[in-house]
């Protein structure tokens, strides 16, 4: 039987929204939020952490909790580092990593992504949802796009632009928003941290691409959950106007 752990990152500092792991939504925070509706897949879940009152909040409701402090560019290289120290030794087929930010993200998901990705030989698995041209998001470039092939279920490229580009002026057609939920396999993982930035990572800001630029192939499936990411304080709100 396969082996999936899933890790979620959680660091205290951040510019926009500092402590935001611990900001409360209806009166649970978001980390709580997330790690339960992880551990709901079904899988091994922890959350890795550089901050004492995070890990002890974890620890607080029950949570599973690992301590990576050294200081990593970013949350790839943190969970890589988790992997390797803690849990390496258990040989899981997949690592996930889905970012503690993101509240809504249901476990039934992160099963369905884990099954779709065992049984392919993808390197790196993630998560589409489909949006029309139509809606404000597609011209958002904090709304991060990808170019998917439908047939294959590989994803051809991300981008902040509005993607695909509709030379024919239709009225209305679909597009698909990436969300940033990453599934490997334990070896792409690690070979990824090593790669230097790449070009195109460098111009768009979107670490997946530095993975297509060096040969991954990217899959991923469609989820119709409504997804929202906590960027910026004011996104608790609208949150919990979801949850309501």
């Amino acid at each position: 039987m396969a082996s999936v752990v899933v890790l979620i990152p959680a660091r205290f500092s951040s510019s926009r929204f500092p402590g935001k792991p611990l900001a409360k939504i209806l009166g649970i925070t978001m980390i709580e939020r997330v790690f339960k509706n992880c551990e709901a897949a079904g899988f091994k879940t922890a959350v890795v952490t550089d901050h004492d009152e995070i890990e002890n909040h974890v620890k607080s409701f029950g949570g599973a909790v690992v301590r990576v402090d050294d200081d990593v560019p970013s949350g790839s290289e943190r969970i890589a580092l988790a992997y390797q120290r803690f849990f390496k030794e258990s040989s899981p087929d997949l690592v996930i990593n889905v970012q503690g930010d993101e509240p809504l993200l249901k476990g039934d998901v992160l099963k369905e992504l884990a099954d779709f990705h065992l049984k392919t030989s993808y390197p790196v698995a993630t998560l589409l949802r489909e949006r029309k041209n139509t809606e404000e998001d597609f011209k958002n470039p904090n709304v991060v796009k990808a170019v998917w092939a439908q047939e294959t279920k590989q994803c051809l490229y991300f981008s902040r632009q509005s993607l695909p580009y509709d030379r024919d002026g239709k009225n209305e057609y679909s597009w698909f928003q990436h969300i940033g939920v990453y599934s490997y396999r334990p070896e792409a993982l690690l070979k990824f941290v090593t790669l230097p930035m790449s070009p195109l990572e460098e111009l768009e800001r979107l670490e997946q691409l530095r993975a297509l630029e060096n040969g991954f192939s990217i899959g991923a499936i469609v989820t119709n959950q409504k997804l929202m990411g906590v960027d910026v304080p004011e996104d608790i709100k609208k949150v919990e106007g979801a949850l309501l």
